[in-house]
């Protein structure tokens, strides 16, 4: 018997809790899946299943239990069983195909009767510049003209390998001045114990490279997280309204410092599907930089408008502002347009970095306008969700 169906017999009397492997390998994936389905009533008998009816329990249970995303679908592309995962992933939207390079690989398998598999790049969602890399495999599935598509992520395992680059690549690179400066502080205190005032302006400055190391690391802490984690994998539907007010209480401190008045728009009553946290954090970012980036008493706005299914959250300032050349750089990690207000305020140089990878794992994208001398204005802008809040 085929080791993958005799994985799929095994997975069957257990009722569908075991966690099966032929050999060295995982056998709870695609072959034993094709295995069990193939020798199965569902692919044979049009009394047991019909194109117009969902699929039977079993089959569905068997296909929940993969961890693999799956598809089944009836002649004209039409999905008539999907696995929550392809909504995740973005394979299925509306209840259809979204991706075209998708179903050039279906109507492939359709034409010649043979198995198509490869890797496909799809957007990760309508506007930015994230995408998603999707192993597939598509077969027939009996003689009905029903075909069973099967996915997994490939982008999380690239994504762990480039946090492990960059998160040695980002410590060599910047944590050497705040270290530096540290040891010879420490030498400086050193050489003038018998001086109490130059102690004390000595400590001070030391207590202030250590808040920017601390700063810093969180920041490359941060920027990791979102390289591994993809929060449109375990979303929940987010109120931006509340993100935004989370946002602006973060900031009113050094706002009020620094006597810069946050100025509030009307609510837009959008929900956004990704990650709270994230979002927070990235709304946070902007209206921090904004405040780094202006005079004192000037004022800050924050406002938001939904047009074609996308929410825009916009921080307007009265800053510094950015020239052309600069705008091009500043989502880099590490770059900062003004190195001595960068080093004043304890500005990272990750700000914006960390803006620009919750825009796109969210399947948004960040925009910037700027003039020298007049202000900025930061738009993050993400697709609307649907749904009931969590």
């Amino acid at each position: 018997m085929n080791p993958a169906f005799q994985a799929s017999e095994q997975w069957v009397n257990s009722g569908g809790s075991a966690k099966i492997k032929v050999g060295s390998r995982n056998v709870g994936e695609y072959d034993w899946a094709m295995g069990w389905l193939g020798n199965s009533k569902v692919a044979k008998s049009s009394e047991i299943f019909k194109l117009s009816e969902p699929i039977s329990n079993e089959v569905a249970a068997l296909l929940n239990s993969i961890e693999m995303a799956s598809v089944i679908l009836a002649p004209g592309e039409r999905p008539i069983y999907f696995s929550p995962s392809a909504i995740s992933l973005g394979v299925i939207r509306d209840e259809k195909i979204s991706a075209t390079n998708l179903l050039a690989l279906i109507r492939a398998v359709r034409r010649n009767g043979i198995s198509q598999s490869g890797v496909i790049e799809i957007p990760r969602g309508p506007i930015g510049e994230g995408t998603r890399q999707l192993s597939v495999k598509i077969s027939k599935l009996g003689d009905d003209g029903l075909l069973l598509m099967m996915l997994s992520d490939e982008s999380e395992a690239e994504r762990v390998d480039a946090v492990r680059r960059d998160f040695v690549a980002n410590i060599s690179h910047e944590l050497k001045t705040p270290i530096g400066a540290l040891s010879l502080l420490a030498e400086a205190v050193m050489q003038a114990n018998d001086d109490p005032a130059a102690v004390t302006n000595f400590a001070a400055r030391m207590q202030k490279e250590s808040k920017r190391l601390s700063d810093l690391v969180q920041e490359i802490i941060n920027l990791s997280r979102l390289q591994y984690s993809d929060p449109l994998l375990d979303a929940s539907l987010i109120n931006i309204d509340d993100v935004v007010e989370q946002a602006v209480s973060q900031a009113q401190v050094n706002a009020d410092d620094r006597k810069i008045e946050l100025l509030l728009g009307p609510k837009s009553q959008a929900t956004v599907t990704g990650d709270r946290n994230q979002l927070v954090m990235a709304v946070h970012n902007l209206i921090e930089n904004a405040i780094n980036y202006s005079e004192d008493g000037t004022k800050v706005s924050i406002n938001q408008e939904i047009e074609d299914g996308i929410v825009n959250v916009s921080v307007i300032d009265q800053g510094i502002g950015i020239s052309e050349s600069d705008i091009e750089r500043i989502f880099e990690r590490f770059y900062r347009v003004d190195q001595a207000r960068s080093r004043e305020t304890g500005g990272t140089g990750l700000g914006l970095a960390i803006v620009k990878h919750v825009a796109l794992n969210h399947g948004g994208d960040i925009a910037v306008w700027s003039s020298p001398g007049v202000g900025s204005t930061f738009s993050l802008r993400l697709p609307t969700g649907s749904g009931s809040e969590r």
